[in-house]
């Protein structure tokens, strides 16, 4: 007896219909945030259609199109899960749309948004030193070059969010 398109799937039956190792599927959860099945008593999963559809999705992309993990999450970061859905479906019409569609809506928060006026210097963020402070012992410049730069970047980021919670008051 088929079940109907709409009724949740167990794990089984998601990974008998993709052709997929159930334990490929529980990796795939770790790894995809998007994937979040309804977990019952027991820890039993039931995936609703959207999950498969994009299970469907993320296995043609990795699988048939050649994408590294890495570049799947990177596609559903900018194009999102309708995106890949609808690349797993062979529906490249609706693919197309939903890209376009990201690609005006990125344009259009950049309008919004706006770029920030000044980068704050290292110094600002107290990574940095001035000439007139003197010469950086061992023990005081205890970060490394990729921290500072993350944190930099942090917080960077949290002044411009500074800055447009300056705007809307």
């Amino acid at each position: 007896m088929d079940k109907s398109p709409d009724a949740f799937r167990t794990i089984s039956e998601v990974a008998e219909d993709l052709d997929l190792p159930q334990h490929v599927l529980r990796f795939w959860e770790t790894r995809f945030t998007q994937i979040k099945p309804m977990k019952r008593g027991g820890g039993r999963r039931y995936y609703r259609p959207q999950d498969v559809e994009l299970i469907k999705g993320i296995r043609h992309m990795l699988y048939d199109q050649g994408y590294t993990i890495k570049g799947v999450q990177k596609l559903l970061r900018e194009k999102g899960n309708q995106f890949v859905a609808a690349v797993g479906r062979g529906d490249v019409a609706a693919a197309e749309v939903i890209a376009q569609q990201k690609q005006a809506d990125k344009a259009e928060d950049e309008l919004v948004l706006g770029k920030p006026k000044v980068k704050p210097s290292l110094r600002f963020f107290g990574l940095g030193r001035g000439e007139e402070d003197g010469p950086v012992s061992p023990d005081e410049n205890r970060l490394s070059r990729d921290n500072r730069a993350l944190l930099q970047e942090a917080l960077f980021d949290l002044l411009e969010c500074k800055r447009l919670l300056d705007q809307v008051r």
